[in-house]
């Protein structure tokens, strides 16, 4: 079976503020979970990832969620032509609200 093409993951500078929010203790979950989900196929559905519907926060076009309760929302898109993803924002989901760098956004 071919190797998949694996996709750069870039962080945005937000994206990093918004990690500093969630609890130091599930950073390293957070980014194993982003490497090791949007590193080959970011763009492909799955049951924790999923296109957003429009508008988005930050323009995102997919939502990767994941962590304890998948209460952690990765908002992202990809450039399938240049085989990169860009990490827009990482917020937390608290039932039906999702906050994003200590703001409420839409979910």
């Amino acid at each position: 079976m071919p190797r998949r093409p694996r996709f750069s993951l870039t962080f945005a500078p937000e994206a990093l503020e918004h990690l500093d929010q969630i609890e130091s203790k599930h950073h390293r979950l957070v980014e194993d979970t982003i490497d090791e989900q949007l590193a080959h196929t970011p763009a492909k559905e799955t049951r924790n990832r999923k296109p957003l519907h429009q508008p988005a926060p930050f323009d995102a076009t997919w939502e990767l969620r994941c962590g304890p309760d998948n209460r952690y929302r990765v908002l992202y898109e990809v450039n399938l032509d240049e085989h990169a993803v860009s990490i827009l924002a990482i917020g937390v989901k608290q039932r039906n609200r999702l906050f994003i760098g200590g703001e409420e956004f839409e979910s």
